[in-house]
Formats: structure tokens, sequence, C-alpha cells
């Protein structure tokens, strides 16, 4: 619901997802980069649609096509809930070079206002420890060379319990120089996947982003206020400050004024008037 909201504000918008399924709607850019992730050379294709005035963007390679529901019921993070794939540092890397390739690469003209490749003037904001290495490699690979040197990075948590903790030994993985190292050290006592010393993507992208953002003031402050709330993180949240914004939301794929599911029909105008009835239904 963000990016059409952010569009209709007159800003031009992308978003960059793994293409997990064979999304009807968006077609093969032709547009392939090569990406160096982990040991090996890996080619994505660029797949792409135009809805509400939003450039969507599907990163296409077998990592994460390959591995989703279908014949074999897989899921998005592992074979089984609660169980990760054991590549899962490299699939989310993959993911973050990607994305910070699009602006660039994609020649994309669907929107009357904007037209051609977005360029290094951007804004991108990296949601929860999936896209958490998009700062680091920001400025290892790009702002190291003089490119994106314009470019900023918001950093969302929306449920910070969900980190990204991985043994120390797999730093090494993720192609980052040795300065980054302590960004993501961390240590804690449980023992998935190793007790004691471990790398933190969360962590990472709280300390390396320009601004980090959660869902609603309320949570910001709970970041921050104990061991418990924060995960371990709270004294990282301290840090750097968390912002809250409140969550909004999309009429457009969900109404309450409309929802055939809802038993009290409300809208921002009515919802004081509702609350009475809704307390005495529960």
């Amino acid at each position: 619901g963000l990016p059409p909201a952010m569009s209709a504000n007159g800003h031009r918008v992308m978003t960059v997802s793994p293409r997990y399924d064979q999304y009807k709607d968006a077609w093969d850019t032709g547009v392939t980069t090569e990406l160096q992730v982990g040991d090996k050379i890996e080619t994505v294709r660029f797949f792409h649609c135009f809805k509400r005035g939003v450039d969507r963007v599907f990163v296409d390679h077998p990592l994460f096509l390959e591995r989703v529901w279908g014949k074999t019921a897989s899921k998005i993070y592992g074979p089984v809930t609660g169980e990760d794939y054991k590549d899962n540092q490299l699939r989310f890397s993959l993911l973050c070079l990607a994305a910070l390739e699009a602006p660039r690469v994609l020649n994309l003209n669907s929107n009357k206002y904007f037209s051609g490749p977005y360029g290094e003037d951007v804004v991108f904001v990296a949601n929860d420890w999936h896209t958490a290495l998009l700062p680091c490699y920001l400025k290892a690979k790009y702002q190291s060379k003089g490119i994106y040197m314009s470019a900023k990075v918001a950093f969302c948590i929306h449920n910070i319990a969900y980190q990204g903790r991985f043994a120390s030994a797999d730093f090494s993985l993720l192609n980052l120089p040795g300065s980054f190292k302590s960004s993501f050290d961390f240590i804690d006592g449980s023992d998935k996947p190793v007790k004691g010393r471990k790398i933190n993507w969360m962590k990472a992208g709280m300390l390396e982003s320009n601004i980090v953002l959660t869902v609603s003031p309320y949570y910001a402050k709970e970041l921050v206020s104990s061991i418990d709330k924060g995960v371990e993180l709270d004294n990282i949240g301290r840090k750097v400050g968390v912002h809250g914004i409140v969550n909004g939301m999309d009429v457009q794929e969900w109404n309450p004024l409309t929802d055939k599911y809802t038993d009290v029909k409300y809208d921002a105008t009515t919802v004081m008037d509702a609350k009475p009835i809704l307390k005495e239904a529960l």
C-alpha cells in the first residue's frame, strides 16, 4: 500500500522483490546483470509490470523461483515452517545486490510523468533483515567508487524478533570489507545456529542506514525500552534512534466500509461510533 501512496504524492516509485512465482502481469524486460554472490557469479533477469503508478520489478533467479510452493509445497524462507534454507544468506544478498542495480540498468517508460532509468539520485527503503545488506553494499560497492553518492537508505523494521542471526564465520559469504564486521558482530546465548558470537544482519542494517523506521510511534518506543522488547537490539535502537510512522491502510486492497466479512462497517469518520458495538460483540 505504501508505494502507490508515494506515487500519488508525485514520487517516482519502484519496488524490487524476488520473483517467487510466474506473476502473470510481469513481463521479461530482457535486462540481465551479473552479480557476485558468495564465491560465484550469478546472472539475474528483471521482470516488470506497472500498477497503480508503481514500477513493480521482480528479480528472476532459481534461488527464488525454484523454491516456492509448486509440487514440493516448499515455502519462501525454508522447506517447512520454522526451518531456514541453508543458503538464505546468499539468496537475500542476491536480492540486495539486484535492488541496487535495478534503478541504474532498467529503462522503464510506463509512467507518463517519468521515463528512462531512475539513475542514482534515489532513496532506498530496505525492509527487515532480508534487505539489511543493502546499505552495506551501497557504501562498499558503489559509494566507494563515486556512484550513488546522493543516495540514502531508510531501514524499516516490521518485527524486530526476526533479525537474520547467522554463524560468525558466515561473514565471509557476504563479500564485504572487514571494516563492516563490527556492524554485524553480535553475541547471544541461543544455540541456533551456534551459541556465542554471531553475525546479525538487522544490527548492521540499523547501523549502516541513514535512518531507522518502524510501523508506529508506540512500537518505536517499545523497541528501545528493554532487552526483551528490543530482542537484544534495544541498545542499537537507542544509539541510532528509531522513528515510528503509523501503518496506513490501503482501502483499495481492503476497505472495512465495504468488506463482506466485517459485521460492523466503518470508515475514518465513523470508527468512534463503531467502537461500542465492537466491544459488545467481543
